[in-house]
């Protein structure tokens, strides 16, 4: 019997929620913890976070 795969929920972002991203970013928060706190995963967080040009992630 196989495992049926989860049901994707996409929710719209809000406002609060690219205010979140953006301190987020300035405070280089990592992208793994503001997926948890925002319950987003950590491609959806990336993705928006490029289209809106803020830098996110994995800095040298």
């Amino acid at each position: 019997m196989a495992k049926r795969a989860k049901r994707r929920i996409s929710r719209p972002w809000t406002k609060d929620d690219f205010r979140s991203l953006k301190a987020h970013s300035k405070a280089r928060t990592p992208v793994v913890k503001i997926s948890k706190a925002m319950k987003r995963t950590p491609g959806a967080l990336r993705q928006k976070a490029l289209r809106l040009g803020i830098p996110l992630g994995h800095r040298r």
